[in-house]
């Protein structure tokens, strides 16, 4: 989304990036901490965040997960619906539509998921960074206890810095790990031996101290380098596009407040306040970068300053170009009508594949390499292999029967029909029917499978007979 030039900015900060010095070393970001009614709002959503996240795992319905994401399996719940192997195309209608959500989100909102609800953010500056807060103190005393050589004060406070970070990061890692494996399959693991589990145990360790590295040493750059998503915003957003913005019709141009000065300036009185809370290290006035992550630190700050000189808050607000400019609030632009069209449409067709989707998906074919059988009772006998799988999350009874009331179903073994959840049936079966009802070599017949009185599915295979 292009700019407008503000009269007392220059396009310098757009010449490198942000997180990088002028000799090419990092830019360590110490933000103050944040305080006011935004930062308050952010910490009850993170809070329910949280109890979603951590709960969510132990929520089931009909006896299994209400979330589940099995890559290793490849079995997944989404809210109570199954999607094993045979459903791939269904996982991926709903991947389409959940980018499409995030395209028309923000268009609309811009990065708010960004500020808010990304577990990047919420965990970063609502609990790793709230730690260091604590143990370390705010922006000023972080600088200095850095700079510090290491006595025994430094020693304690990085050591058990450092010793919480990687603690949180064991926990989110086995948070993760139920979601992937269940809390059922997870708690059986974690109270038998280790040496049973040495690949899982050692999957846990490689990703607690991914997590570890990210929040203790990537941080920003998480957002900043690592997530394609803030890139993606110049694309998707526009002028209508509701985002954290600095209202340079008001604010410029800029001056420093002097006491008992009359100000003809703008009310933009230069305190950097707004770049001092920013993680990111932007200066929010230079419009909207790809770094700001909506997080409304600035906001607080801003507003906190205007109330102090008196004057009105929301210099920094959520807005929208159009806004500061024409003064007008529109959200809903032709783009956004398309993109709300499209998704209604892969939704549609995603709820009706959804309801029209049978419970079972049964595959039957002939035996390799078998033939015929021509029987002295005056039958012939063909020879399948079926399998049945269950795509439910509740447990099933199949039964497998023929529209043809002479032919003979005549299973191999004795087939336990006690079908659980996201399980599969597998056998051989023999199919009989009398030559008299077969008029020709190749005769198709339909199956069908039932649960009890309830129809599931309808089948149809390719019965060989004796040439006629």
């Amino acid at each position: 989304m292009k700019e407008k030039q503000l009269p007392n900015s220059s396009d310098s900060f757009r010449d490198q990036f942000n997180a990088v010095s002028e000799d090419g070393k990092r830019n360590w970001f110490y933000p103050q901490q944040p305080q006011g009614k935004w930062h308050d709002r952010r910490v009850w959503f993170t809070v329910g965040i949280l109890l979603i996240l951590f709960v969510l795992p132990f929520l089931k319905l009909n006896g299994q997960p209400l979330i589940l994401l099995n890559v290793v399996e490849r079995k997944f719940i989404i809210f109570g619906v199954f999607i094993g192997p045979q459903d791939y195309w269904l996982f991926g209608l709903s991947m389409l539509s959940f980018m499409l959500f995030i395209v028309l989100f923000t268009s609309i909102f811009g990065r708010l998921w960004c500020g808010w609800a990304c577990p990047q953010t919420v965990f970063m500056e609502m609990i790793f960074r709230k730690i260091e807060y604590a143990i370390e103190g705010d922006s000023g005393k972080q600088k200095l206890l850095n700079k510090a050589p290491w006595n025994s004060q430094k020693i304690v406070k990085k050591g058990s810095k450092y010793l919480i970070f990687l603690a949180v990061s064991f926990l989110i890692a086995n948070l993760l790990l139920s979601y992937v494996l269940g809390v059922d399959e997870l708690s059986r693991i974690i109270h038998e031996p280790i040496e049973d589990h040495l690949s899982l145990f050692g999957g846990i360790v490689i990703f607690t101290l991914v997590f570890y590295f990210n929040f203790a040493w990537l941080r920003d750059q998480a957002c900043t380098v690592v997530c394609p998503y803030g890139r993606l915003q110049g694309v998707l957003m526009d002028r209508n596009s509701i985002v954290v913005a600095y209202d340079y019709e008001r604010g410029e141009p800029r001056e420093k407040l002097r006491r008992g000065q009359d100000r003809s300036a703008g009310d933009c009185i230069s305190c950097y306040q707004c770049v001092s809370v920013c993680p990111t290290g932007i200066d929010i006035r230079n419009g909207t970068q790809m770094e700001c992550i909506n997080c409304t630190a600035c906001i607080d700050a801003c507003d906190h300053i205007m109330d102090k000189v008196g004057l009105k808050p929301g210099l920094i607000r959520y807005t929208s170009e159009n806004a500061i400019i024409q003064k007008s609030k529109r959200l809903i632009t032709p783009r956004v009508i398309g993109y709300m069209v499209i998704l209604a449409l892969v939704w549609s067709v995603l709820g009706y594949t959804l309801v029209t989707r049978s419970a079972t998906q049964t595959t039957l074919f002939r035996a390799p390499g078998s033939q015929y059988i021509d029987n002295a009772n005056g039958t012939i006998s063909n020879l399948y292999t079926y399998k049945i799988f269950n795509k439910t999350n509740h447990g099933i009874r199949p039964e497998i029967k023929l529209d043809m009331p002479e032919a003979r179903l005549q299973f191999v073994g004795q087939p336990d029909w006690t079908l659980p959840a996201t399980g599969m049936l597998e056998g051989t079966v023999f199919i009989n029917i009398p030559k008299t009802s077969l008029n020709k070599r190749k005769t198709k017949i339909r199956l069908y499978v039932y649960d009890g009185q309830e129809k599931l599915e309808t089948l149809e295979t390719t019965f060989m007979a004796p040439a006629r």
